[in-house]
């Protein structure tokens, strides 16, 4: 299998979630000294954790025509060039509004890489592993999510927290090089694949193709894909602006301890992304049916993440491993539903499959301007870290119902190609 050039393909996307989820959430971390530092009240340090997705969000749609339009290859590369760059740059801040804007050149640089990613996977997966696809490398950037406490505690202790920017900024750095290096916009143009591996693939869709992309209908399909992924991301940037922070403030731990019980919570989302990849493949290959696979299951796996988080509320005092099993459960489960979810935009639009995660991906980059800060107004204005998580129940109970109004069944009709592109395409 790993001699597969799919397979390291797929590794190297992989890695690339892991890098770039490093990137993002090392503020949280790293904000227990630069908070010090630059005396930062949590509302403020929630600004800042919320300042990556304002671009993030706005770049989405452009963003994943950019990867349909110019290709992954190409796209991918620019990317990483620039969300390297701000990350070395954020070690340079001098405080919050310099460290604002660096994290704003950071949701740019990462705006366009998931949908872009999703674009290179549905040239270089066959359908029924697009799950497992999606499942396994979204579970690296959970991977990013668990080391990066760890990884940015010790890189804070060995050098300082303007240290821990500039490393795994030259990590991204890497990354694009190799990309650039060893990936194809075509599966069929790598030197090294083999026939019966390619014949195993679909139909390259070009990158320069003609065919307009249907706006209006895209837009109305991707509607309710893209409000459940809000509710997805609610709690996605819940866990990831503040579970840091909750277990040395809530449970008065040390930084160092803090950090581990934060990379077991987000480990359990590890799990929880790969084993979701392959229950709604498995589930496609069993019934044939894209609603039982996609749809249901996103509402079960939303049902009892709400079910899992009601310990923190209702539990008074909750002891530190209740806390953490009742955190782990909760964000397993909601990991679960990415596998699903990202595989719908290849199902509705597979032409358009860039663009289409682009329109799904605002939701969770709209809940990621949101969320860290209401949490962190909460926490300020109650100082009870318990609180944020109601919310975020809320939002699961109304992911559940919408996740039945999503039709991954019906594939978008595309438009005619104009005619002087057919003239063109025939003649040249």
């Amino acid at each position: 299998m790993f001699r597969r050039v799919t397979t390291k393909v797929l590794i190297l996307l992989s890695v690339m979630y892991c890098i770039t989820y490093i990137d993002r959430v090392n503020v949280s971390t790293a904000s227990v000294q630069f908070g010090a530092e630059f005396g930062l009240s949590h509302t403020q340090i929630g600004f800042v954790f919320s300042a990556f997705a304002y671009p993030y969000l706005l770049i989405q749609v452009f963003g994943g025509w950019l990867g349909d339009r110019f290709g992954p290859r190409r796209t991918l590369t620019v990317c990483a060039l620039a969300w390297a760059g701000a990350t070395i740059l954020t070690g340079f801040a001098t405080g919050l509004m310099s460290m604002v804007f660096a994290r704003l050149l950071l949701g740019l640089g990462e705006g366009a890489t998931f949908p872009t990613a999703t674009r290179a996977l549905s040239n270089w997966m066959v359908p029924e592993r697009r799950g497992f696809a999606q499942g396994i490398t979204h579970a690296a950037s959970r991977i990013g999510n668990a080391v990066a406490p760890p990884l940015v505690t010790w890189l804070m202790i060995s050098t300082n927290w303007r240290g821990s920017f500039f490393i795994v900024g030259a990590a991204s750095m890497m990354w694009a090089v190799a990309w650039a290096w060893y990936f194809r916009d075509n599966p069929r143009e790598h030197n090294k694949i083999s026939e019966e591996e390619a014949s195993k693939l679909p139909s390259y869709v070009g990158n320069k193709t003609r065919t307009p992309v249907p706006w209006g209908a895209l837009m109305r399909r991707m509607l309710p894909v893209t409000v459940v992924y809000f509710c997805y991301g609610w709690v996605l940037w819940i866990f990831l602006s503040w579970i840091p922070q909750y277990f040395q403030h809530s449970q008065h731990m040390q930084l160092g301890k803090s950090a581990l019980f934060a990379s077991g919570v987000f480990f359990a989302g590890v799990l929880g992304d790969w084993l979701g990849g392959e229950v709604t493949d498995f589930l496609l290959r069993r019934t044939g049916n894209l609603r039982i696979a996609r749809n249901t299951m996103v509402a079960v796996c939303m049902l009892l993440t709400l079910v899992s988080l009601a310990p923190i509320l209702l539990i008074h005092n909750i002891s530190v491993p209740i806390a953490a099993l009742a955190l782990s459960f909760g964000f397993f489960f909601n990991e679960m539903t990415i596998g699903p979810m990202w595989s719908v935009p290849m199902d509705i639009a597979p032409k358009h499959a860039g663009t289409a995660a682009g329109i799904m991906n605002m939701g969770s980059a709209g809940a990621a301007i949101v969320s860290p800060v209401v949490g962190g107004m909460i926490i300020d204005a109650t100082g009870n870290w318990n609180l944020p998580f109601v919310v975020s129940m809320i939002l699961m109970l109304l992911g559940t119902g919408l996740a039945f109004v999503m039709r991954p069944d019906r594939q978008l009709k595309e438009a005619p190609e104009p005619a002087a592109a057919s003239g063109a395409a025939r003649f040249g």
